[in-house]
């Protein structure tokens, strides 16, 4: 019954958020609270701010989100002050996969956190479903592409969760950069801490790891039209770390701005029996990326295969879904209502947000 409802949710997301977007409310703020940080924007202005908050690293150690509040308070406060945003600007922030699983461990702990943010901040931060922050990604992916979004569907990667965001349809799973090299460390190297020394890879490992990510993606097609979609990667992980990656080692296969599977592969087959220095030197990647590389290109051949993409398209844009967020009417009206959300969101998790607001008391 919830998965029929989500996907029937996933067919309207866009479609509201678009209208929405054509309203262009006066006054509004927006936080895109990531896996990483946060980053601000606001309907008055085309100021953006980011501030650096690693999230998931204290909910994997196990100490929760406590430790958070403090700098996000003051993220969430410097972005209207230094600004000079007016002080009635409705406020609100979305969390994402971090907080989608720190809900998920402790719902009564998270909403008080998110109380206590409201209480010192002002800002109303929900935890945003999957399906729609995938709607938000589609959205932020016309915006800045236009006419050169030529794909049904886009893939953004990104620290927790990745997602798989068209018109209609969506497909979302915790599989983000971090968390993906995370189920790698642990299942091939017995490793808690991330990111670990993944290369190089045994024939049986490399097998191993793209089993893993079939077995991760096996609902892929009861959500997405797979065989008459096609995909264009616009994330960080895919755009300043795969395919520049591809392009330093096949320069002739990997042309106009796109990836094709059989590349793809060969190149995973090929950087597996490297170490990480080795790695370095052929790719030309930093070496803080080059960790998270092999790992990056089996999610991404794993997606591929799934979707039944033969060449993956790739579009550099900064994208944040803070153009969803401002276009969200729904967010706003439970902006004004947030003590209800938060009382919802402890008996409902996730889907308290695709509740009413105007049912509230």
């Amino acid at each position: 019954m919830f998965q029929r409802l989500c996907r029937h949710l996933a067919g309207l997301l866009l479609i509201g958020l678009a209208a929405a977007a054509g309203a262009d409310p006066a006054c509004r703020i927006a936080y895109d609270i990531g896996s990483s940080g946060i980053r601000a924007g606001t309907t008055l202005s085309e100021a953006t701010a980011r501030a650096n908050i690693d999230y998931l690293e204290p909910l994997w150690a196990g100490r929760g989100l406590e430790e958070t509040v403090a700098p996000t308070v003051k993220a969430l406060r410097d972005f209207p002050e230094s600004n000079a945003l007016p002080a009635d600007c409705p406020r609100v922030g979305g969390g994402f996969s971090a907080w989608r699983l720190a809900l998920e461990k402790d719902a009564e702990q998270t909403a008080a956190i998110l109380a206590r943010l409201r209480a010192e901040s002002g800002v109303a931060v929900f935890v945003v479903p999957q399906l729609r922050e995938g709607a938000y990604g589609y959205l932020g992916s016309q915006k800045q592409l236009g006419e050169r979004l030529n794909s049904t569907h886009v893939l953004d990667i990104g620290g927790g969760s990745m997602q798989v965001a068209g018109e209609k349809t969506a497909y979302g799973a915790m599989l983000g950069q971090k968390a993906w090299l995370r189920l790698l460390c642990q299942e091939i190297r017995n490793a808690e801490s991330t990111p670990c020394n993944l290369q190089p890879l045994t024939g049986d490992e490399l097998e191993t790891a793209r089993k893993l990510i079939q077995e991760q993606l096996a609902g892929i097609a009861t959500e997405l039209p797979v065989g008459r979609m096609s995909l264009t990667a616009v994330s960080r992980p895919v755009t300043l770390g795969v395919y520049p990656a591809i392009e330093k080692l096949y320069p002739n296969e990997a042309a106009q701005r796109s990836i094709p599977l059989p590349t793809l592969s060969q190149s995973i087959d090929h950087l597996a029996r490297l170490t990480m220095g080795e790695t370095v030197a052929q790719t030309g990647a930093p070496h803080a990326p080059a960790a998270y590389l092999l790992s990056t290109m089996l999610l991404v051949e794993g997606i591929m295969q799934a979707t039944a993409t033969p060449s993956l398209a790739v579009a550099e844009v900064d994208l944040t879904n803070i153009p969803g967020l401002l276009a969200d009417d729904r967010a706003f009206a439970w902006e004004r209502r947030y003590g209800c959300y938060l009382d919802r969101l402890k008996d409902e998790g996730l889907t308290a947000f695709y509740s009413d607001p105007a049912t509230c008391p």
